[in-house]
């Protein structure tokens, strides 16, 4: 796997093989969502109120509207109104944003803890932005200036009545005089009209003061993001997420040995052969029935993920065949009395098994005694009337410091390795034999012997 590529049928066996531990993660990261969404990001609603500019606007004007929708001089004249306790001008001013759309819209949004609050908070706004912009575009906070307005309309009014009192006071008759001054005094007429027209075009007042709220603002039907519902889908999410990225980050770091060639190298000793394990459900050790262990059990993590799955294998007799070369091997390897130490490293239920079936395999020749040898701090029995020691493991479950802690501890109890036997579990096929194998107690025997250490 370190090696390997990751693949989806690698994060399948994930899925597959640890579904309860990802089912109890994802319930965590639920749970640690429902809590964020009530103590971090309590629920909140957002209402938003239209506010239209008539006339022509351009794009950094709207922009300083938006601007002034959310100056403090609005905000505060709106908290002012609302008159929410423990609420002050600047929380508020938090609360409220806006933006331009098209259309010349400026769009007022307000956000609170409850819809009725989020709807009156956006209206109020939107009503105070209005008429502090129209003030500002009136000229109401010059009164000078307005004066000076009116003023002026009132003197461009008496400057045309006094050109039609000049008209009609002058020569009546059809001169080319008195023509040409009439022709005159109507052209000044036309003049001063056109030009108080363009003046009231231009006039800010009448062109720009005009803002209209759209009607209030509609009552929020549901939470703004993120909301609760979407907390806790994340945080589930989330935490599933992390753990399959953790099971193909470790597995990428994985540093135990998988072919025969690097676990011989490891223990400095010669393979002896392969052999196949049924995979049948273990029985729950005496050892392995506390607390931690019953949780490992319910979480499913008690069994490696990361282990292909078993092949389908032969019958019963094929795999026998597989033991009984094994023991022809040590025999031709050995001299008599032929009597061996099986080293099985703790924990290694594969490996345990097939110790058991090479004991029963063995009968008598040779004598094989099984001893289960921790790696955390392997210590193996001093040598007695053992020609050697014989290690017996599975593949994929152990690192080559483990397997050289393994090797160092035969040598001190002065057992030399004679060699190594590789146990892989398999899928087994219905056995071709009418009845079962002869040495069924033999087998028996062996695994209840190694389990106490003795001999067989």
């Amino acid at each position: 796997m370190s090696d390997d590529t990751i693949r989806l049928v690698t994060v399948g066996r994930i899925l597959r093989r640890r579904f309860r531990l990802l089912a109890v993660l994802a319930v965590v990261g639920a749970l640690v969502g429902y809590g964020t969404s009530v103590l971090l990001f309590p629920p909140r609603y957002t209402a938003s109120a239209s506010v239209l500019l008539p006339g022509q606007w351009e794009e950094r004007e709207l922009l300083t509207q938006v601007d002034i929708a959310t100056s403090s001089a609005v905000v505060e004249r709106a908290a002012a109104t609302l008159g929410w306790k423990n609420v002050s001008g600047a929380e508020l001013r938090d609360q409220v944003s806006a933006k331009a759309t098209d259309g010349n819209i400026i769009k007022i949004s307000g956000t609170a803890d409850t819809p009725e609050r989020a709807q009156r908070l956006s209206d109020q706004v939107a009503q105070q932005f209005v008429t502090f912009a129209t003030r500002i575009a009136g000229g109401s906070t010059d009164p000078g200036a307005a004066t000076g307005t009116e003023a002026l309309r009132k003197r461009v009014a008496e400057t045309d009545r006094r050109i039609t009192d000049l008209a009609n006071a002058a020569d009546p008759g059809q001169t080319v005089e008195s023509v040409q001054a009439r022709t005159e005094l109507e052209k000044l007429r036309t003049s001063l009209q056109d030009a108080m027209k363009k003046l009231e075009e231009a006039d800010p007042s009448t062109n720009k003061a005009g803002m209209v709220v759209m009607g209030p603002a509609p009552r929020p039907t549901g939470a703004a993001a993120p909301t609760r519902v979407q907390l806790i889908v994340a945080g589930a999410l989330v935490f599933f997420l992390l753990a399959v990225i953790g099971h193909l980050a470790a597995a990428r770091v994985s540093r135990r040995l998988r072919t025969e060639q690097e676990i011989a190298a490891a223990l400095g000793s010669a393979l002896l052969g392969t052999v196949d394990v049924p995979g049948e459900r273990r029985a729950h050790r005496p050892e392995s029935r506390g607390p931690r262990a019953r949780i490992r059990r319910l979480l499913g993590v008690d069994t490696r993920w990361d282990m292909p799955t078993p092949q389908r294998s032969g019958d019963e007799a094929d795999r026998r065949i597989r033991y009984r070369r094994v023991c022809a091997r040590l025999r031709d390897q050995l001299p008599a009395p032929r009597r061996l130490l099986v080293v099985v490293p703790d924990g290694d239920e594969i490996a345990r098994r097939a110790a058991g079936q090479l004991v029963a395999e063995a009968r008598t020749d040779p004598v094989l005694r099984v001893v289960e040898v921790s790696v955390d701090r392997p210590l193996v029995p001093d040598r007695d009337t053992e020609s050697g020691a014989l290690v017996v493991l599975s593949a994929g479950s152990w690192t080559a410091e483990e397997l050289a802690g393994i090797a160092e501890a035969c040598a001190d109890a002065g057992h030399e390795v004679v060699g190594i036997v590789v146990a892989g579990p398999v899928r087994a096929r219905p056995t071709r034999t009418a009845g079962r194998p002869a040495d069924d107690a033999t087998l028996a025997l062996a695994v209840r012997g190694h389990a106490t250490g003795g001999s067989v």
